[in-house]
């Protein structure tokens, strides 16, 4: 926005009094988290119409195995998430070469990782019928796409992760609201042609395709083009010195998701669908904290590599993620069935008593996301025991509920583990950048 003609007595000599904020903000750490915590919520936004546009075109059965498919896919796109933490760490320090450089090692790890998705997929139509009763699903053919896509979110997310390492956070900002509205077009699409919850599934992975393609074209520009001249950063080496973020974030996922997997096993009739609604609506606070992430890992390695302390980047992202969880806890709280009905129908309304124990549970789990990425970007991995622990509780705990367990039950234990989980890994990050160090030279 431009500066008004007419000066204005809180101004000063015709310039806005915005002016000199928003200029002080570009740049800055608050901007960056700003930048991405405003395309999460845009991105929120455009899945919530999504979520409205599945859960109405679906009956509440179909809706609970849609929920059951995205949930594995999410737990199998850990190591897609773990690489694009590395990556974003790695590229920061300059590990990963500059420029030209940069673009033939992403340039190699794109050859490959395409390989390696087409290998996956020939493999998983193969054995579609198994993968589909693992997850609880009738649907073999959606069922066989969930590791392909896994695959193809691995590329994306070092895709990601390259321009959060140069700091390109507006690039990883639309890229992030551009897929979910290609998955919302193609989802609905193909589930209008029939397929039903296939087809809604098939917009996931679809949408990463396109997603990345673009992104390619976007880092080629970016950093120069590839060059013969420079040798690329090995793939099999970045997996490695990322086995901590892969366990982590995967510990991550099982606190996040397994819940709705155990539930289509365990509860009865449309009870699964239902949860799995409220489950879906509860997460808004942790996709931001995901988005906000983004921008705290990257900058607290930088932070750490200089000896300065991480926590400050830490609070901001609290405070942050706190911003948004206040007032969407409140809607849970005093309209948590007008909520479920709006967006999914009144099939779903079953839901509503569970929906603000599971709005406190997942903004416990955004604290402990954001604390495990600070972690992460300290190279800590001590906590990763605990975590361990935590997630392996969750399913053995909801498994032992009586009789299949409720709809409330299921809300009850989940919101127990994640406070466990929060605390322990909020400890474990105030623990580890407590004091400055002293700048390191990568080993």
């Amino acid at each position: 926005m431009s500066a008004p003609e007419t000066p204005m007595p809180s101004a000063g000599r015709g310039k806005g009094p915005l002016k000199p904020m928003i200029a002080k903000l570009r740049g800055s750490d608050t901007g960056y988290a700003a930048i991405l915590a405003g395309a999460m919520i845009a991105t929120n936004l455009v899945a919530l119409i999504t979520t409205v546009a599945f859960g109405r075109l679906l009956h509440v059965e179909g809706y609970g195995q849609l929920a059951a498919i995205l949930s594995t896919f999410i737990i199998l796109s850990v190591p897609g998430a773990a690489l694009q933490v590395a990556t974003a760490r790695e590229g920061a320090l300059g590990h990963l070469g500059q420029g030209r450089e940069f673009a033939t090692t992403l340039r190699r790890w794109t050859i490959t990782l395409i390989f390696v998705t087409i290998a996956v997929t020939v493999v998983s139509i193969l054995v579609r019928a198994p993968i589909a009763s693992v997850i609880g699903v009738k649907q073999e053919w959606a069922a066989a796409f969930v590791p392909p896509a896994a695959c193809i979110w691995i590329l994306l997310s070092i895709q990601r992760g390259a321009l959060q390492a140069t700091r390109a956070y507006p690039a990883v900002g639309w890229s992030m609201i551009g897929e979910q509205i290609a998955r919302l077009v193609l989802g609905v699409g193909l589930a209008l042609t029939g397929l039903d919850v296939t087809g809604a599934y098939l917009g996931t992975p679809l949408a990463m395709v396109a997603t990345s393609f673009i992104l390619g074209l976007v880092l080629s520009r970016r950093l120069g083009g590839h060059s013969e001249k420079h040798s690329a950063h090995g793939l099999r080496r970045l997996t490695r010195n990322a086995w901590a973020a892969i366990i982590g974030l995967a510990l991550i996922a099982v606190l996040q998701n397994v819940d709705v997997i155990v539930a289509q096993h365990r509860l009865h009739g449309t009870d699964a669908g239902a949860y799995a609604a409220a489950a879906v609506a509860a997460k808004v606070v942790v996709w931001v904290a995901i988005g906000i992430g983004f921008y705290l890992l990257p900058e607290a390695a930088r932070r750490h590599a200089e000896g300065q302390d991480a926590r400050p980047v830490l609070r901001k992202a609290l405070v942050m993620t706190a911003a948004v969880a206040a007032p969407c806890l409140t809607v849970y709280l005093v309209a948590p069935e007008l909520l479920l009905k709006l967006a999914f129908g009144g099939k779903y309304s079953q839901g509503s008593e569970a929906l603000f124990e599971l709005g406190i549970a997942m903004a416990f789990l955004s604290v402990c996301y954001l604390a495990v990425q600070l972690l992460l970007a300290l190279r800590e991995v001590k906590f990763l025991w605990f975590l361990a622990l935590v997630a392996a509780a969750e399913p053995a705990a909801l498994l032992l509920l009586p009789n299949g367990g409720t709809v409330n039950g299921y809300a009850t234990t989940v919101l127990y583990v994640q406070v466990v989980a929060a605390t322990g890994a909020l400890i474990a990050a105030y623990r580890a950048s407590a004091a400055p160090r002293t700048a390191k030279a990568k080993p």
